[in-house]
């Protein structure tokens, strides 16, 4: 019997297509990075408790930008992630490791 989870089976692929294709590897962690940073951004408004329209009228945007911002947070400004958290009554917090 099988005692593979899906996510196992997808991590298991993804180690291989990593090992196999350097090009792969490099834009497959660079997506994830990127990726990452809009589900943080998303949580933290669902943690506020905030809708995107509200986080857009504070920032005086519209609600597809704020869209923009979860969903495709490769090409965000630090100022823009600054003033989001602003919106959300937070800080911004950025560490290297």
């Amino acid at each position: 019997m099988k005692n593979d989870t899906p996510k196992d089976e997808l991590q298991a692929f993804i180690d291989e297509q990593k090992a196999l294709h350097h090009n792969f590897a490099d834009g497959y962690d660079e997506g994830y990075r990127n990726f990452r940073i809009g589900v943080l951004l998303k949580q933290a408004r669902l943690n506020a408790g905030m809708s995107q329209v509200e986080v857009a009228m504070k920032l005086k945007t519209h609600k597809s930008a704020i869209s923009r911002i979860e969903n495709h947070a490769e090409d965000v400004k630090l100022s823009t992630l600054s003033h989001y958290a602003e919106a959300l009554g937070k800080k911004l917090d950025i560490s290297i490791h």
